[in-house]
């Protein structure tokens, strides 16, 4: 087990203090998964007090959601910018950018444990939805480039269900990826989840791909 050094106390900003607060969850859930992340060992960590954390998180479950926040937003304001560059943000590579968000870094597991850790309906909080912006942004570039070439965009639909299956496909093979592997008969073989995450890259540009307009067909 890794030897942690004694951190020095020092006066930080609150924001400095937030900050350096999730860093270190972060680094016990890498670690340890959801489990390993503890307010004692967190404040042992950073050589602060207990109460310091719950004064700007409130307990456990305030961390463990922030935490999450700050990843999947961190995630999607790289989704937004290979939305917007033109050439930029390949799907495959997009993909693996969401996998070692979900997977590698175990934020996969957070999700599922906020989302089902829920009691009862959840109050509107005005929160923007990460997967609505996310379709938005991809319908309106989709859209973008079809007129360019002459086409017809996909529909709202088709785009917003292909986000979907994609955040579904991405959660599901980060939280069980390598029982999945096993089931298909492909027991240890991290490079069979690769091929998924390119084979679905695929499947996604086919489906979003533009449509030939009325009496026009498109440029070969």
């Amino acid at each position: 087990m890794k030897t942690r050094k004694t951190p020095v106390r020092r006066r930080r900003t609150a924001e400095e203090a937030r900050h350096e607060i999730l860093a270190a969850a972060q680094r016990r859930l890498a670690e340890g998964g959801p489990e390993a992340i503890r307010l004692q060992d967190i404040a042992r960590d950073l050589g602060i007090a207990h109460p310091t954390i719950l004064h700007h998180f409130e307990n456990r479950e305030g961390l463990v959601r922030a935490l999450a926040r700050s990843a999947i937003g961190a995630l999607n304001d790289d989704i937004l910018r290979a939305i917007a560059t033109p050439h930029a943000g390949a799907p495959t590579a997009v993909l693996d950018r969401v996998y070692e968000t979900l997977g590698e870094s175990g934020h996969a597991r957070l999700l599922a444990w906020s989302a089902l850790s829920e009691q009862g309906p959840r109050e509107e909080t005005g929160e923007p939805q990460s997967l609505q912006i996310l379709a938005t942004a991809l319908q309106r570039r989709l859209a973008s480039d079809a007129r360019t070439s002459g086409a017809l965009p996909p529909g709202s639909d088709d785009v917003i269900f292909a986000v979907r299956l994609v955040a579904t496909a991405m959660l599901g093979d980060a939280l069980m990826g390598d029982a999945l592997n096993r089931l298909s008969g492909h027991r240890g073989d991290a490079g069979h989840q690769r091929r998924f995450r390119h084979w679905l890259a695929k499947l996604l540009e086919e489906a979003l791909s533009p449509r030939p307009a009325k009496g026009r067909r498109l440029r070969s």
